[in-house]
């Protein structure tokens, strides 16, 4: 691919956004064991100012880990346990009637911070998940036809548990399109394991929290360095023709498409698959994007994009693979 990077000359900022990325992964790391790969794409998600899904089973860390990137961010916190009796006024707060001012006083809920984990997203009703989506997509809440600003930056950081479906509610394919990303957690390696033990054992589990690395202000400055990460004409046709054959169509439609997949992704997935892009490129050191960061990560971005057929389903054909076919029928710039 030919691109001009030397038109655009490095931001002295982007240095500073490498080394402040760096201390903010560090830092999440001492709470958090492992799962470099998956802390990386975390954080690019914060600069991109989006929102993120997590598939995990029980007692893999989640809530340490979106606590532990709130505190190295220098964000407001906090966490609603999604339960079928939770309604939307536990989550955006309500008016409610002050006997002392004889007045009506809002009261906000949980959906006012700068990151807001809901646990087990998909175990509260469709009204509820409604207004999460509200505040996902506008970055605002409607209390009594009123509308209430979210603080800036807000990010939802959701999870759900694979393995449980009694009692669940299915988050549909236009709120799932809602999520940046979504990223599948793992356990961890034996020698991940053993150090957690380790450092349980050692009592560094317990420790008192560092301060944070770098402040709010700093989180709305990278973001918007990383909206300025150029991308090339040539990277974007290649997110185009990325996002078109995943519907069966683009330059080079894969045979039989149709039989595994009922639904691609949507232009907010090639939005995604770009912004991403950028926020990995300027964690890197970069003011370009490469092709390499798109390719890496093509799974957080498509798995929750691409609906698989009843006969994929049936004849195995995993998600992952239907993506890796995308990404090998179309040709690298």
């Amino acid at each position: 691919m030919s691109m001009n990077t030397t038109a655009h000359v490095p931001d002295p900022g982007i240095a500073r956004a490498t080394a402040l990325s760096r201390e903010v992964l560090a830092s999440v790391g001492r709470a958090v064991v492992g799962k470099r790969e998956e802390l990386e794409l975390v954080l690019a998600a914060v600069l991109a100012g989006g929102h993120v899904l997590l598939e995990d089973f029980p007692g893999l860390g989640k809530t340490l880990a979106a606590r532990s990137f709130a505190q190295a961010l220098g964000l407001e916190f906090t966490r609603a346990q999604f339960t079928p009796d939770l309604l939307p006024g536990d989550l955006t707060g309500s008016f409610l009637f002050d006997p002392r001012r004889q007045e009506f006083s809002f009261r906000e809920g949980p959906l006012f911070t700068n990151l807001l984990l809901a646990d087990e997203v998909n175990r509260t009703p469709p009204k509820t998940q409604a207004a999460l989506l509200e505040a996902m997509q506008e970055g605002q809440t409607t209390i009594g036809g009123v509308n209430h600003r979210l603080p800036r930056p807000f990010m939802v950081m959701a999870t759900q548990n694979p393995i449980e479906e009694e009692g669940t509610y299915v988050l549909p394919e236009a709120q799932m399109d809602r999520f940046l990303l979504k990223e599948v957690i793992t356990y961890p390696t034996p020698v991940d394991e053993l150090e957690v033990l380790e450092r349980i054992d050692s009592g560094a589990m317990s420790a008192p929290v560092a301060a944070s690395p770098i402040s709010v202000e700093d989180v709305l400055v990278l973001q918007d360095l990383s909206r300025r990460v150029y991308v090339h004409n040539t990277l974007k046709a290649y997110i185009v023709d990325i996002i078109n054959t995943t519907r069966g169509a683009g330059p080079n439609p894969l045979p039989g498409w149709a039989k595994h997949v009922r639904v691609g992704a949507s232009p907010r997935g090639g939005i995604a698959l770009m912004q991403i892009s950028q926020a990995l490129a300027l964690m890197d050191g970069r003011n370009y994007v490469v092709p390499d960061d798109i390719k890496k990560l093509r799974y957080a971005i498509l798995r929750h994009r691409i609906i698989r057929t009843f006969d994929a389903l049936a004849d195995n054909v995993s998600v992952e693979g239907l993506i890796d076919a995308v990404f090998n029928a179309v040709p690298v710039p």
